[in-house]
């Protein structure tokens, strides 16, 4: 472990630098961007041999319904990142999204990044765990069955939080 130097006007404290034993990834939109940087993060911990779970809420949960999870769509309107160099009002013409969503899925194929339900696999192989957020699943309608197989639960924010206890747990909110 390093050790990390902090000064100060009167003397140096040493701190020691914490390591990262698990990581925590709440993603709460349904985009394709926010999905995949979600996923990519807990594949990440998992290969690093850090313990990784994850939880969605709200617009998150798309990416966890069966029916949604591989047709998820870029956010081209209110994404100045991805309209650089456009006018904004492009991106909210009729057939713009659907389009740079397909452009943003051949890019990824060539990266041979996996499609949403399939990363999921990996995760769960790999030992990560899916948890869906009830309060968000109850107000959309959806049940347990809704959701793709590797959804290992329905809980609520305290049980979330139960599951960020521990020393070198991370949380990161997508």
């Amino acid at each position: 472990m390093e050790d990390v130097k902090e000064m100060t006007t009167d003397k140096v404290v040493a701190k020691e630098k914490k390591e990262v034993k698990k990581i925590l990834v709440i993603c709460a939109r349904g985009t394709l961007e926010d999905v995949y940087a979600a996923l990519i993060m807990a594949n990440g911990a998992l290969a690093e041999g850090k313990e990784a779970k994850m939880f969605f809420t709200f617009f998150g949960l798309d990416a966890i319904t069966k029916k949604k999870a591989d047709h998820l769509h870029t956010a081209t309107v209110g994404n100045p990142a991805f309209m650089r160099g456009l006018p904004t009002m492009i991106g909210g013409l009729p057939g713009f999204e659907a389009l740079a969503s397909s452009m943003m899925k051949k890019e990824m194929e060539k990266l041979d990044i996996p499609p949403v339900t399939e990363f999921f696999e990996m995760i769960e192989a790999g030992g990560g765990e899916i948890y869906a957020c009830k309060l968000a699943a109850d107000m959309f309608h959806l049940k347990k069955e809704d959701f793709i197989p590797e959804v290992k639960d329905i809980i609520t924010v305290g049980q979330m939080y139960e599951l960020a206890e521990g020393e070198g747990t991370h949380m990161v909110f997508i």
